[in-house]
């Protein structure tokens, strides 16, 4: 992970929280290569011990917020707030949610309950 060219905007929160780097690095480099975000930036997220990303897909102003986790971890109502509040309560964040065999996929979160568009 140390050599790829990606690790220098990861280096701060790797060794800071090893037990999500993977996901972490994973998903970084999901959106900066395959889906092509603009504006990447790496956020550290204190209260869930893990960092987080900010960045504009292709073609979208909006900023949109990202958190990778693992498929093996558990996840709460209370994690989910604390997120919500530390990123500055976005309308909604995606979790980036990572395999062992490298797959992701992502979950839109909304605080509170919001009707699915019609």
């Amino acid at each position: 992970m140390e050599q790829h060219p990606s690790y220098t905007e990861l280096s701060a929160l790797v060794p800071k929280y090893p037990r999500s780097a993977g996901a972490l690095f994973q998903t970084y480099n999901d959106l900066k290569l395959a889906q092509q975000w603009t504006d990447l930036e790496v956020v550290d997220l204190t209260s869930c011990s893990r960092g987080a990303l900010k960045g504009r897909r292709p073609k979208v102003e909006a900023v949109l917020c990202v958190i990778p986790c693992s498929l093996a971890e558990s996840l709460s109502i209370a994690w989910l707030h604390d997120a919500f509040g530390e990123l500055g309560s976005p309308p909604h964040i995606y979790l980036a949610i990572n395999t062992e065999d490298s797959s992701i996929v992502y979950y839109k979160i909304s605080p509170g309950i919001v009707k699915p568009p019609v």
